[in-house]
């Protein structure tokens, strides 16, 4: 298979102007996922920790396969509306003794593990 050529010029100002603005997306993304990370805050992550339990990604990490990854879907459903980013729960797709499953969990540092709309319509969508 022949190899494209690459024209891109690396130094041209379009090129430096649009990586710019394509780090200042990335970088507001990242900034999104680590504060679905965070669940409720630390205040509520400590609180939880002192009862003695795991956190949803914890209990999920120990649920997979030793080494097996772990593909999120919907990391950022409900972003832009009034009920916290992630909309309180975590699903994706890992693997189980060796078998591929859909797995879910609710967030309880996320406003107790309330359930809200976004929550149901992402629950609805991995079903």
């Amino acid at each position: 298979m022949p190899v494209l050529p690459d024209r891109v010029n690396p130094a041209s100002e379009q090129y430096v102007a649009n990586r710019a603005a394509l780090q200042a997306q990335v970088d507001a993304h990242d900034e999104q996922l680590r504060l679905v990370n965070l669940g409720g805050g630390e205040k509520y992550i400590a609180r939880h920790r002192q009862r003695g339990k795991m956190l949803v990604r914890e209990r999920i990490e120990a649920l997979l396969d030793p080494g097996a990854p772990f593909l999120e879907l919907s990391p950022l459903a409900a972003w832009g509306s009034q009920f916290p980013v992630g909309a309180g729960a975590v699903a994706g797709i890992g693997v189980v003794e060796g078998v591929e499953c859909m797995i879910t969990g609710s967030d309880p540092t996320m406003r107790g593990g309330a359930s809200n709309p976004y929550t149901l319509k992402k629950n609805l969508r991995i079903n």
